[in-house]
């Protein structure tokens, strides 16, 4: 096994910190540990987290990391080195990188969870299995929000302004909400998984979870899960196939509750192939992720 590779991933609930070993082919996690974020504590309150935790797992282990890799809500702006784009609202504008390298008295790299997702389904997780030359990754991610991460060569391409990837803030339609973003009809508004609840509630006038609709949809009994779930299939189509159109990558990778639905992988592709520039031919493959919720963490360790 080569030296301990050490990921934060820095969320808006919870902070898990792990250290472990790639090999090549399998990982050896020496240590994973949480604490809770407690944002509504503030920022200050978010670092003496991270601080805590660090050195938790450094007297567990007794090893002490040259650099640490984090895997962050938001992303970094190059010019100023400060956080933006956090639906952790404390964070943004804070200098945390610089912060955090001063408390821990080391290097680290900081990049967008998204990013760290795309990274570790491809040098750990799916990609390596599926599609091990692959050279070009889009990582999505549609949960409780929309995201994307490109991985070229197997590092992520954050871009000028830090913001590479950010597929979750693309425009796809008139008929999306307002978004916290400023913009409106955003993916996040229109193909997350809370978007798609408040749909199907302005047609039925009933609350459901993501996971009760797709039931009720398989069952072909309640016309409004039907729409919901379709709703889902056409615009992932439309929203995808910009990316497909633009990157043309080897790989996509759904993550987040919503690449839990078997259906995307189907009826969803289908629907990319009326967009694609290439006469309806779809050979890109989706994939699943093998990582689940290690994703962030692992790819924090790879981010250099």
């Amino acid at each position: 096994m080569n030296d301990p590779i050490w990921g934060v991933d820095l969320g808006g609930t919870k902070i898990e910190a792990a250290v472990y070993q790639f090999n090549g082919i399998d990982i050896k996690v020496i240590c994973r540990k949480r604490l809770p974020t407690e944002s509504s504590k503030g920022y200050n309150h978010i670092c003496q987290q991270v601080f805590t935790l660090i050195n938790s797992v450094r007297e567990e282990t007794s090893l002490t990391p040259e650099h640490i890799g984090f895997s962050t809500p938001g992303a970094i702006e190059p010019s100023t080195g400060l956080m933006k784009n956090s639906n952790t609202t404390c964070m943004n504008g804070q200098p945390m990188k610089k912060d955090l390298e001063i408390g821990l008295g080391i290097p680290i790299s900081m990049t967008n969870d998204a990013n760290c997702f795309a990274v570790a389904e491809t040098k750990l997780g799916i990609v390596k299995d599926v599609v091990p030359d692959a050279q070009v990754v889009f990582g999505v991610i549609m949960g409780s929000g929309c995201g994307g991460g490109v991985v070229v060569n197997g590092r992520p391409i954050g871009g000028l302004h830090g913001i590479g990837g950010e597929w979750g803030h693309n425009f796809l339609d008139q008929s999306g909400e307002d978004c916290y973003c400023g913009s409106q009809g955003c993916n996040e508004t229109i193909i997350s998984g809370p978007a798609l609840q408040r749909y199907y509630h302005s047609l039925s006038g009933e609350d459901k979870t993501m996971q009760e609709i797709t039931a009720l949809y398989r069952k072909g009994l309640d016309p409004h899960a039907t729409a919901t779930v379709e709703r889902l299939f056409q615009m992932f189509g439309k929203a995808i196939s910009v990316i497909i159109n633009i990157l043309d990558p080897d790989a996509i990778v759904i993550g987040g509750g919503l690449g839990n639905i078997d259906e995307l992988y189907t009826h969803g592709v289908e629907e990319v192939k009326k967009h694609i520039f290439n006469k309806g031919i779809v050979n890109t493959p989706f994939l699943k992720p093998k990582l689940g919720d290690s994703a962030g963490v692992f790819g924090a360790g790879l981010i250099k």
